[in-house]
This record gives structure tokens, sequence and C-alpha cells, in this order.
């Protein structure tokens, strides 16, 4: 087993029990080095669902912030408390830009890795799928912008 295998093999087994600990953000770092990997070729299907779940789960908990400040920055918009609002606008900004960056990453990492060393087709449908979620999820902010 080269160097390069064994560090892929521990990244992946590092992803699994940051997995487990529900450290989302330590599992996206370890499974970003498996799919940056030079010569990896194509994730396995284990390996694609590893990056996905880490994926989903970081920027899911950031999407239900940014609902949850959206909603209480409309009631106290409506109730005319602009002292509130200015600093609910300011944690909701925060809050897309913390979006932002994690969209940016994952997109870039499909661009320039993840979908050019897809072969199959199953590969390609999955990546491309995960293109279109997180421009998606882009979109649900930066459509009020």
């Amino acid at each position: 087993m080269s160097t390069a295998e064994a560090t892929r093999e521990e990244n992946v087994y590092m992803a699994k029990l940051a997995e487990q600990a529900e450290r989302y953000e330590e599992m996206v770092e370890f499974m970003e080095k498996v799919a940056k990997t030079a010569d990896v070729g194509e994730l396995t299907v284990e390996e694609r669902n590893l990056l996905s779940v880490a994926y989903k789960n970081v920027i899911g908990a950031r999407r239900a912030s940014w609902r949850i400040i959206s909603s209480i920055e409309q009631k106290e918009e409506s109730r005319g408390n602009e002292a509130y609002v200015a600093s609910i606008k300011e944690y909701r900004t925060r809050i897309e830009t913390e979006l932002s960056k994690i969209c940016d990453g994952i997109l870039k990492l499909l661009d320039s890795h993840l979908v050019p060393s897809a072969t199959a087709a199953e590969s390609k449908v999955f990546y491309l799928k995960m293109k279109g979620d997180y421009h998606r999820y882009l979109a649900e902010f930066k459509a009020g912008a």
C-alpha cells in the first residue's frame, strides 16, 4: 500500500470518526483531503457519500440558523424595533458569509476535482446534483440581496 493510499484510508477513517462525534466541519476537512489527493481518480461510493453527508450537515445547520434569524428579523421589523433589526441584520449577514464560504468551497471542489475525475455516469450525476443543490442554497439567501 502506497503512502497516498494509507493517507486516503486514514482520512476516510477519520471522517467516519468525525461523523460519529457529530464534528461535521472536521469531517469536511478529512473528505476534502481525500478528494484532493493526487492520482486518486474517482471517489468510491462510500467516500462520495461521506463527503456529501459532511457538507450537508455543515450547510444544514447554517441554513436552519439563517431561516430562524430571518424570521425573527421580519417579526422585529413588523413591530418597529429598529434597534434590534440592525443587530439582527448584522448577525444574518455573518451567517450568509458562512453559507457563501461553505457553498463556494464545495462548488470549487466539484469543479476542480470531482466532476472532472468522474468517469461513471452515476458519479457524474451525483456531483452535478450536488452542484445544483449548493447553487440553490446560495440562491435561497442571495435572492433577497
